[in-house]
């Protein structure tokens, strides 16, 4: 055995991995326990994969509910802002930037609060920040307590691989997490990244899964997919891959012009009231897509699809312009849920089966607007439960999303 590998370093990136698995999914816990107080406060809602959606609450209370959520969250992202060193972003914390623990706990307990009144933005940054600040909290514990010093290839490692973790430890995904972490933050898919990160996320995983258990995020009528859906693959896959890069230049453009300053007061609130005047209609438009996508996956009906296409519409631009208005939050969720709507309609014009359809265009969008095929694929497969069965057709849809969306990413670049 190679005696490079028993080093001091190594040693301390093994226990590194281990703590950090533990500490990553305890938070995820806490965000998941915060995420479902609040929905029960604000909306009087209990959120589970057959209920997705505040559909039983007064739609008065949801158009409240989510302007009081953004007028609390904006203020207090502007005083994080101006007043602090925080929040850091996980590509800055991997230039070796450090994450304040403070600000950043705040800040990411606020992304949950402002998803769960209702703001229409993702909620899987705030696990993955959480992650990745636990890790350089680590870094300088070990640094102040002169133990092993990582090298900064290994800091970054660890910083990549606690925030997939994060991920993982909410939505009981240790593969997407470990993809998160190489093929995204990390951009190197090498044995000693994946052996991290996996193992990390794997242990956040089992945590979180103590507390959240290990039901599917999404609900299907059937995990086995036909081969009589590949024909349609090919229309939905190229136009989700053009959606999808289309959606991620906007939410791009939205993080490039994002109010940091005290407009943030003004405009965070202007767009939450925008989001629940029309929640009052269409409640599937708050939180992070969820009951979007469950919705386009389980119509029973294909004339469902003309209110689910103004829905995936009015989802996608109020999710850019939220975070326009200052908002933190992720945009793996609305993907899904935008990808899923389009997937379906399209299946709804055929004699396929619309929940495949809509996964179809939901793997598609997602791999596009994140321009990670990996992590798209293997995400679908975590949250939805899926079987071998539904590999070949997946794996098709991604390679041609990918393929599509680089005629959007390219132009004018």
């Amino acid at each position: 055995m190679n005696k490079k590998f028993f080093t001091s370093e190594n040693f301390t990136l093994v226990i590194s991995t281990l703590i950090l698995g533990l500490l990553v999914g305890l938070s995820s816990v806490m965000l998941s326990m915060f995420l479902e107080l609040i929905e029960h406060l604000f909306l009087n809602f209990n959120e589970t994969v057959l209920n997705p959606s505040p559909i039983s609450t007064q739609p008065f209370r949801r158009l409240i509910s989510v302007i009081l959520g953004g007028t609390i969250s904006g203020l207090i992202w502007y005083f994080l802002r101006k007043h602090s060193q925080g929040p850091i972003a996980i590509n800055a914390a991997l230039k070796g930037k450090q994450m304040p623990f403070w600000p950043m706990l705040i800040h990411t307990f606020t992304q949950i609060f402002y998803v769960g009144t209702g703001g229409s933005v993702g909620r899987e940054l705030a696990p993955r920040e959480a992650g990745a600040m636990l890790a350089s909290q680590w870094d300088k514990l070990l640094e102040k307590t002169n133990l092993t010093t990582l090298s900064p290839t290994n800091k970054q490692l660890l910083i990549a691989s606690a925030a997939g973790a994060g991920f993982a430890g909410v939505y009981i995904a240790p593969i997407t997490g470990m993809f998160f972490a190489v093929e995204i933050l990390l951009k190197d898919v090498s044995v000693k990244n994946i052996s991290v990160s996996l193992g990390m996320s794997t242990i956040a995983m089992l945590v979180g899964a103590t507390y959240k258990g290990f039901t599917p995020y999404y609900a299907i009528p059937t995990n086995k997919f036909s081969l009589t859906i590949l024909p349609i693959i090919l229309i939905i896959a190229p136009l989700c891959g053009f959606l999808g890069g289309l959606f991620r230049k906007s939410f791009k453009w939205a993080e490039k012009k994002q109010t940091h300053n005290l407009n943030i007061v003004w405009q965070l609130p202007l767009i939450s009231l925008i989001t629940g005047i029309i929640s009052m209609r269409l409640p599937q438009i708050m939180g992070n897509g969820r009951a979007l996508a469950q919705l386009a996956i389980s119509a029973s009906s294909r004339t469902m699809f003309t209110l689910l296409l103004i829905g995936a519409i009015l989802k996608a631009l109020v999710t850019v312009f939220t975070i326009k208005a200052g908002a933190a939050g992720g945009t793996l969720t609305p993907s899904i849920s935008i990808g899923a709507v389009v997937g379906g309609l399209i299946t709804a014009v055929s004699a396929n089966s619309l929940p495949q359809g809509a996964l179809i265009g939901a793997v598609s969008l997602l791999a596009a607007s994140q321009q990670a095929p990996l992590m798209a694929l293997f995400m679908i497969f975590e949250v939805v439960h899926l079987n071998y069965s539904a590999l070949l057709p997946l794996g098709l849809a991604v390679s041609l999303a990918i393929g599509t969306s680089q005629i959007v990413l390219n132009y004018h670049k």
